[in-house]
């Protein structure tokens, strides 16, 4: 059963009271209010509804669905690398990626009212955000419990009392839910960012200025497959700018691969690449293509 702890069930519950009103403004994310997905939406797209969901696939079928227009789903980070289980959601979900967003995620120990860090013992989270602040962590002599999600280890604090448990989570969630900053920056690099994806039911018709195209495809189980497919972004001078492989059908020999590259099928030199790819493929299928982001130094 879906069920947040109290002070985020209230929030949820309005949340999606206005997003049920207007689906065409709503991005569903996962997570309580206050989780960083939250905070992806308030920032890429801040007229959006966001709508909370509990899980990365329920948050995809509301789009699915037409509960609402987006979704926002995190897929790897600075510190942590890839977020689990999306690698092959998002080929499932027969949804279009449509944009990208980078947060700067600042983690912070929050506490329950009263509470002081002297009399913290516990620091619970999301396991990727216990990742990021592992060394941290260590330092203070705290022990990691895992939980379900960040900003709702926030409300659980919050809701429980208990001083000697702190959760690992954004600022936002501890406005949100009235706890005590006890940590800010709590990361053990400052460099810690989360890429998140914007998906929706259709791709974009057309992308202007720097683009980047998502892709899935498997390839044939002979002898440097990999290194023929690929070897077409190579020669015709395409960047690739992520690459991973997970494993399907229960065999170790067959894997499948999601790659991000700079540019979009219409590009020319995109193009010759897509066509060597799927000439050493069992399959071949564009998951998006999208304005790329520009990162900057804060």
């Amino acid at each position: 059963m879906q069920i947040y702890p109290a002070p985020a069930q209230s929030l949820v519950d309005s949340m999606r009271a206005a997003a049920l009103a207007n689906p065409a403004r709503t991005v569903a994310f996962q997570g309580a209010p206050g989780a960083f997905s939250h905070q992806c939406v308030r920032e890429a797209r801040p007229d959006a509804l966001p709508l909370p969901c509990y899980t990365f696939e329920d948050a995809m079928d509301a789009v699915s669905e037409g509960r609402a227009a987006m979704a926002a789903i995190p897929v790897e980070n600075s510190l942590h690398g890839r977020v689990a289980d999306v690698h092959f959601l998002l080929p499932e979900s027969g949804l279009y990626i449509v944009g990208e967003h980078h947060v700067k995620v600042e983690h912070c120990l929050l506490g329950a009212p009263g509470a002081t860090l002297a009399m913290v013992r516990e620091a619970m989270s999301h396991p990727q955000a216990l990742g990021q602040c592992r060394k941290r962590l260590k330092v203070l002599g705290l022990k990691a419990i895992a939980h379900a999600d960040t900003a709702a280890a926030a409300a659980q604090v919050r809701e429980s009392g208990d001083p000697m448990v702190a959760a690992i989570a954004s600022r936002l969630a501890g406005e949100l839910y009235g706890n005590v900053l006890l940590v800010d920056g709590l990361q053990d690099a400052d460099h810690n960012r989360t890429r998140f994806l914007f998906l929706s039911r259709t791709p974009l018709a057309d992308v202007e200025g720097p683009a980047k195209t998502t892709l899935a495809f498997e390839v044939k189980n002979i002898p440097a497959a990999l290194y023929k497919a690929l070897g077409g972004f190579a020669t015709n001078g395409v960047n690739i700018t992520r690459l991973e492989s997970h494993l399907r059908g229960g065999t170790f020999t067959a894997a499948e691969f999601l790659i991000d590259i700079e540019g979009g099928p219409a590009g020319e030199h995109v193009g010759r690449a897509l066509e060597e790819l799927a000439f050493h493929s069992k399959w071949v299928r564009i998951l998006g293509t999208y304005p790329r982001e520009i990162l900057t130094e804060d």
